[in-house]
């Protein structure tokens, strides 16, 4: 079984190319049918964690165990640079699907961002999905025949995420009065998340919160804060920017390492 993590990524890939014959052919596809057709693009995938797990936990997103439960339910892949955007693209969406093995299915399942790749590097579009998704490709009881070849051609596309009517809003564990910061999760749609404020109840004013790292976005505003706290959100999905209102959705009495949910969703 050959399983990729990010640590030894480098050295199977240096490996691949002393041995050109089992290196990834992203020519094997008809690229033009592809694009002019459903939209399907070349991607390379491969695998990390434990067979049937879901990557890591949370990894560079920050979602932490939501990775392991419903709605993800392990159906994750850590992404190459230019899908995790450095955080950016962590929650976005994707259908993905293999057909070049005897082992693929064909039918396409649903993964999403939650991770960092920094590693991945076989092809300009790179999933390293969990092993729990890298199987899911494959025909029924060939799972970890799949998953024995570690690398593969597939063939990708960016979906709207559909998480229901609501966002979750999980609050780090160094929150306090003066120091607000909390992961955002399960937004819908199939843009990515551009712009957070936060607004107190004794002001008017939207507050800019900026990105700390992965899905977790920050306000230092160094003085005591007032909940409860409506957040706007701002989603950009292909040039085309939508933003939405979670009115108190932050409770008075909030508290760090709770999750709070809004009752609205793009």
């Amino acid at each position: 079984m050959q399983v990729l993590s990010h640590i030894s990524f480098v050295v199977v890939f240096y490996s691949l190319l002393l041995n050109p014959s089992h290196c990834l052919n992203l020519k094997l596809f008809n690229d033009s049918k592809i694009r002019n057709g459903d939209q399907w693009q070349i991607a390379a995938a491969t695998w990390y964690g434990e067979p049937e797990g879901g990557g890591s936990d949370g990894g560079a997103c920050g979602y932490s165990d939501s990775v392991e439960k419903p709605p993800l339910s392990k159906m994750v892949s850590a992404g190459g640079s230019s899908l995790f955007k450095g955080g950016k693209g962590c929650g976005a969406c994707y259908k993905v699907k293999c057909r070049e093995n005897s082992a693929c299915s064909g039918n396409p399942v649903s993964v999403m961002i939650t991770d960092e790749c920094p590693s991945c590097f076989l092809g300009p579009v790179h999933f390293d999905l969990s092993g729990t998704a890298f199987g899911s490709m494959a025909t029924s009881g060939k799972a970890t025949n799949l998953r024995n070849v570690g690398q593969l051609n597939i063939l990708y596309k960016r979906v709207a995420c559909s998480f229901g009517n609501s966002i979750a809003f999980s609050i780090d564990n160094g929150a306090n009065p003066y120091y607000f910061a909390t992961e955002i999760e399960y937004e819908n749609g199939d843009g990515d998340l551009v712009d957070i404020q936060l607004k107190q109840a004794n002001s008017d004013k939207w507050l800019p919160m900026q990105r700390s790292w992965g899905s977790r976005w920050a306000l230092n505003l160094g003085s005591w804060m007032q909940p409860p706290f409506s957040i706007k959100l701002t989603e950009d999905a292909k040039n085309s920017r939508k933003t939405i209102v979670a009115y108190n959705v932050i409770p008075r009495d909030w508290k760090p390492g709770q999750v709070y949910r809004s009752v609205v969703n793009f």
